[in-house]
């Protein structure tokens, strides 16, 4: 009886070792038929093509990630609509077509969820597009428009170089402008250059070059003047703005230029100059800094002395308190001209307080032999107390648009007074 239990202990192990050595045969000899019957090309049949292919597996399927029940791979979305042929009775290939990435692929839109597939690699144009320059769409009211130019002057040759590049939002009288440009090197008003006219359009790209002879002792007194014109239907010239641009500001800087300004409505061809001439000059105040400041910019039809060997003009701003002188500023001589031009800025302080007995006197002077001047008129500005006309609108005006320069011209008097 013992020998048949210890036999029966010692097979129990023995059948284990042959039942798992039958299971592992039973699953070799599975998987290997299974494959087998799996990638069998049955007769009568073939791959399926792209219409039959549609139809079996529609566009909504194809995107999803589950395969369909018997198939042990996936076909990517990019390439689930590409064409194969055959290189062997069981091998395919894909048919080369258009690099061109899948619709699938591409970079999805900003507004997109961000639950949307993305594919590693790709770049968003959306990313890298950079705002739009806000100062050509930030248009103040009441401006005439925008003309951007370069300037260059080259010394060893004595040659001003000209570049009128364009303009922007100009305001013609019609609904078409047609644009045209006329440069000229004031003092000279005859002689001018002219550019090219652009039909039917407010923002002109002109992208032309102008040369002018200017000698180097004479070019800081020199100024260039842009006038833009609307041509009509009847070539006739309408005066749409004009740009001053003293060239002793191109000697503080080196090499070219590229400067923009804004259009002017007042020109000199429009306004003949007074007995005595005229002046323009600007006005400001800030409450807030206690400050009154002058913007002198520029003279016409002044009656200067033939028989002086040496002209030379500049002007003197002064600020008065009770008739009393409280400071004197002056402007740089300008050399041999009628029509001088400044763009200069004079600061004074005064208080809000003050502004009731205080008042600026401008007065154009022409230097003589020695320290000597010679008066050529003047203008004062100020409250009821002193002034009336133009003069008082201008200092009104002044004192309602704090922080703002309110530009005007005024005629000059002379007078014999001190």
């Amino acid at each position: 009886m013992a020998e048949q239990v210890a036999l029966v202990i010692a097979g129990i192990p023995g059948g284990l070792l042959l039942l798992l050595l039958l299971i592992g045969v039973s699953c070799c000899l599975w998987k290997r038929f299974g494959a087998t019957f799996t990638y069998e090309e049955l007769p009568g049949t073939g791959v399926p093509s792209s219409v039959q292919w549609d139809k079996l597996c529609p566009l909504g399927a194809r995107t999803q990630t589950s395969r369909p029940p018997g198939m042990l791979f996936v076909v990517p979305p990019s390439l689930q609509s590409q064409d194969w042929m055959a290189l062997s009775s069981r091998v395919w290939a894909q048919v080369p077509q258009d690099p061109r990435p899948a619709p699938e692929l591409l970079p999805h839109a900003t507004g997109s969820n961000l639950g949307d597939a993305c594919v590693v690699g790709t770049i968003n144009p959306e990313l890298y597009k950079f705002p739009g320059d806000k100062s050509e769409t930030n248009f103040p009211e009441g401006c005439l428009g925008w003309l951007w130019f370069s300037v260059e002057y080259q010394q060893e040759v004595e040659r001003l170089l000209v570049g009128l590049i364009k303009a922007q939002r100009l305001q013609a009288p019609s609904e078409s402008c047609s644009p045209l440009v006329k440069l000229h090197l004031l003092p000279d008003e005859r002689r001018f250059l002219q550019s090219k006219t652009r039909r039917r359009t407010s923002s002109p790209q002109f992208d032309e070059h102008f040369i002018f002879q200017v000698s180097s002792k004479s070019v800081t007194q020199r100024v260039l003047r842009f006038l833009v014109y609307h041509v009509d239907r009847q070539r006739k010239h309408q005066l749409l703005g004009q740009v001053l641009f003293p060239l002793k500001e191109i000697l503080e800087r080196d090499g070219q230029c590229i400067i923009w300004r804004d259009l002017e409505a007042e020109s000199l061809e429009v306004q003949p100059p007074s007995e005595f001439g005229d002046l323009q000059f600007c006005l400001s105040y800030s409450d807030c800094l206690n400050r009154l400041t002058v913007v002198v910019l520029r003279a016409k039809g002044l009656w200067l002395q033939e028989d002086a060997s040496f002209v030379s003009v500049f002007v003197k701003v002064s600020l008065i308190n009770h008739n009393k002188f409280v400071k004197c500023k002056k402007t740089s001589a300008v050399l041999g001209s009628a029509d001088p031009v400044y763009n200069e800025t004079f600061s004074f302080r005064a208080d809000p307080t003050e502004l009731d007995t205080a008042s600026l006197r401008l007065t154009v002077l022409q230097s003589v032999e020695g320290d000597k001047s010679h008066e050529l008129g003047r203008v004062m500005v100020g409250p009821y107390m002193y002034t009336r006309g133009k003069e008082l609108e201008h200092w009104n005006e002044m004192l309602s648009k704090p922080k703002e320069l309110v530009r005007r011209w005024h005629e000059l008097c002379h007078t014999t007074e001190p």
